[in-house]
């Protein structure tokens, strides 16, 4: 069963959703509460991250960026990252090549 279009828990206080899987990219869209935290990991994956709303802080390669709504992050491939949400949050994510180890087809 396919988890595109399904809302999902990921660490605590933090949900996902994948919106799109096609050709190479993958979006996402994440929320957070506030104070949750997206633990610090790495991937093949380029990523960048709009955030929709709210306030969250990356720790990408020891390097922290705060961004709120309307602003946008890059993530290279092998970075080591994660995030706070500062307040109540939610983050559009997209890969390339998709996030396979997160798409149930």
């Amino acid at each position: 069963m396919s988890n595109i279009g399904v809302w999902e828990p990921a660490e605590p206080g933090v949900k996902r959703c994948i919106l799109r899987a096609d050709g190479g990219l993958m979006m996402m869209e994440v929320h957070f509460e506030p104070g949750a935290v997206g633990y610090q990991h790495s991937h093949v994956h380029e990523q960048m991250s709009y955030c929709l709303k709210g306030k969250i802080e990356f720790t990408i390669d020891g390097v922290k960026t705060v961004i709120e709504q309307g602003q946008t992050v890059y993530i290279p491939s092998g970075a080591q990252h994660g995030v706070t949400a500062l307040e109540a949050s939610a983050l559009l994510d997209v890969f390339t090549p998709i996030r396979e180890d997160l798409v149930k087809r």
